[in-house]
């Protein structure tokens, strides 16, 4: 049996849990929540774990992995652009005891949990024929907007392909839309308007905002979809452009999986008729858009299993 420190740090939460590995089955033994905000660093952050009196100290565990929301440097190296530190693993054996890790994007792991139970478990969103074999694509609102996606490795499994496309331009494409960009343009003092902005937490505080006025976190609009019903319809609107991108971006005829806490939290968004009419959304395209099945992750600690997975194909790697 091999045991597994998971990790999943996000801008917000960091992750922990402990997993173990026996004859192919993935058992979950123990989850630990820290706010990454209370940490100075990464290294303050592995003391906070310590601290918490975890079943799983990082040197006791045949791997540990970590999944940083930002992209990863010679799988040694992050600079988290949500994160105010910096992780660096060049020495992680002298200086937190690690015997052996792996430095994986957040949305690695959550393309690794879409072959995982989590994956097997996620609820379907938009019927579709999946086929056998082809891409699937994983995509998720939280603090900001993670992609990634899982090519076939050509031997019946898959490759999980990163992607920072969160940070690419979001395509507006209405006279109103183009004033909600313009606002945002101003509050933000940026040059441009990303994903990251629009399809995310804070972007239901400006979508609300641009609309009402009314300057509110993102739970407090989430408990305002009701009484505000066109914030609802506008931030499903761009939920489901976001989604139709990416699966046409890698072509995901495998599927399509919804991750993040924005949409585990409030899945009215996903499940609202204008985030399927923007997805099947297409002049060219529609026929194949309908036959992309999408689903939703509920489960907020998938990130851990998919980096639990992750682990497991690293031990199963160095013993050949």
């Amino acid at each position: 049996m091999k045991n597994i420190l998971a990790a999943d740090i996000g801008g917000t939460h960091s992750r922990f849990a402990h997993f173990s590995e026996d004859e192919d089955v993935l058992s979950l033994h123990e989850i630990k929540w820290l706010n990454t905000q209370d940490a100075a660093s990464f290294s303050h952050l592995i003391e906070n774990l310590r601290a918490t009196g975890m079943s799983l100290m990082p040197e006791d565990a045949d791997i540990v992995v970590i999944a940083i929301a930002g992209p990863v440097e010679r799988s040694v190296r992050s600079s988290p652009p949500f994160i105010q530190w910096n992780i660096d693993l060049s020495s992680a054996g002298r200086d937190y005891g690690f015997r052996r890790y792996a430095l994986i994007n957040d949305f690695i792991a959550q393309a690794f949990a879409c072959l995982t139970q989590v994956g097997r478990e996620a609820e379907r969103v938009l019927p579709g024929m999946p086929v056998n074999g082809a891409a699937k694509a994983v995509i998720g609102a939280g603090t900001a907007l993670g992609h990634a996606s899982l090519v076939p490795d050509g031997k019946g499994g898959y490759i999980a392909a990163p992607s920072e496309a969160g940070h690419a331009n979001f395509p507006f494409v209405s006279e109103q839309e183009y004033e909600f960009q313009e606002f945002l343009l101003k509050e933000r003092g940026e040059s441009f308007i990303t994903g990251n902005t629009v399809v995310s937490g804070q972007g239901l505080s400006y979508i609300h905002r641009f609309l009402t006025g009314e300057k509110l976190d993102p739970s407090s609009v989430s408990e305002k979809f009701s009484q505000h019903p066109e914030t609802l319809y506008w931030a499903a609107r761009f939920y489901g452009r976001a989604c139709r991108n990416f699966a046409l971006q890698v072509l995901a005829l495998g599927g399509l999986y919804i991750a993040g806490g924005v949409a585990a939290k409030t899945p009215e968004l996903v499940y609202h008729k204008a985030f399927e009419a923007e997805f099947r959304s297409s002049d060219t395209l529609r026929a194949l858009l309908e036959k992309i099945p999408v689903y939703l992750i509920k489960d907020e600690n998938s990130g851990l299993w998919g980096a639990a997975a992750c682990g497991v194909k690293e031990l199963k790697n160095n013993r050949q």
